[in-house]
């Protein structure tokens, strides 16, 4: 076929996308070699694959019916340990359940990205969707998901969603705002806060919400009072022993995951601080184990298998041709008031 069939004069994209036979007339390879492309199959080298993946992203492709997609969605996490991952794959499994898909759970080789081995093996699968949890796929590889028809949803991003990508989070800002006012409320002034990781958008914008209930009342935000504990307990535990040695030590501790809470009660222990008679403590997520701590931990309630299912519902209308109502939607938190928060003592 010539040029002219498949892109306009100017240099743009056809109005139809290309086949398969077409995309291998164009890189004068063979039909195999383009559907091993598409496919996500390796043995295809380096500089064919890239080729081919250019024609792909400057014409389209068309797949031969979409309904070849398998009725399953993958799930992807950078990690599968604690009750976090649990909570998620509930709510997907829910909604999956209700339309008669499975789900497939995948985790990338890296916690920070997803290698080739990764994207190649959902590509060969071809789900009906892609839902990834913390982590965003590389522009490559949501380009990639694009070209073969296959939606992709985050869910509780760690980073700013790429523009035009649909992601499903919870309202970090204010769970930080009602978790430190409830502390006020109780008396407190000297309210320490153990954030996340910096580059971590829902541990930035818990510790903003924070430093907004204290500049609200009118306390100076002290700088000193600030740890971070990289949502581990081991980081809570560090953050804590530190905290509750100064010479001025806080009387509440606001923390930005119940793993770090965890971490705050063994430093108390270890100081030989009872909670909440000598220390307040506050955590963030409201995990089943929360109710279970000694004593049972105040947290925000971050609705995670909600947020889940929302995100499952937004990928099954993409996945039907649907367009989202909103590209970024945050779910409410809220507070649980439980017996690990006390009024200051005077």
């Amino acid at each position: 076929m010539s040029m002219a069939e498949g892109s306009s004069d100017d240099g743009a994209p056809a109005s139809r996308p290309l086949t398969i036979a077409q995309l291998a007339e164009l890189a004068q390879v063979s039909t195999a070699t383009v559907s091993k492309v598409v496919n996500g199959r390796a043995e295809v080298g380096a500089g064919t694959r890239a080729l081919i993946e250019g024609l792909i992203r400057e014409h389209g492709y068309r797949p031969r019916r979409r309904a070849a997609a398998a009725p399953l969605v993958e799930l992807v996490f950078h990690a599968l340990e604690g009750e976090y991952p649990t909570e998620i794959a509930r709510g997907v499994e829910r909604v999956a359940r209700e339309h008669r898909l499975a789900v497939v759970l995948s985790r990338p080789p890296r916690p920070d990205t997803a290698g080739r081995g990764w994207i190649e093996g959902v590509l060969s699968r071809r789900p009906t969707g892609v839902i990834t949890v913390l982590s965003t796929p590389t522009e490559a590889q949501r380009r990639q998901l694009a070209t073969r028809g296959i939606p992709l949803v985050l869910l509780d991003p760690v980073d700013d969603p790429p523009p035009g990508v649909p992601s499903v989070g919870a309202n970090n800002w204010n769970g930080g705002l009602v978790a430190t006012r409830h502390l006020l409320g109780l008396g407190h002034r000297r309210i320490a806060a153990v954030a996340g990781p910096d580059h971590a958008l829902p541990s930035r914008a818990r510790l903003d919400g924070y430093r907004s209930a204290l500049d609200m009342a009118g306390v100076p935000a002290d700088p000193g009072l600030i740890g971070r504990g990289g949502f581990l307990i081991e980081g809570g535990l560090a953050e804590a022993e530190r905290l509750l040695r100064l010479p001025d030590r806080p009387t509440a501790v606001f923390t930005c995951d119940d793993g770090q809470a965890t971490g705050v009660y063994l430093a108390a222990h270890r100081l030989g601080l009872r909670i909440p008679d000598d220390l307040s403590v506050v955590g963030f997520d409201d995990l089943p184990a929360a109710r279970w701590m000694n004593p049972p931990l105040t947290t925000v309630r971050q609705p995670l298998t909600d947020m889940a299912a929302t995100a499952t519902d937004l990928l099954l209308r993409m996945a039907r041709g649907g367009l989202p109502a909103r590209h970024r939607v945050e779910l409410g938190t809220e507070l649980v008031v439980r017996e690990s928060t006390a009024p200051a003592k005077r």
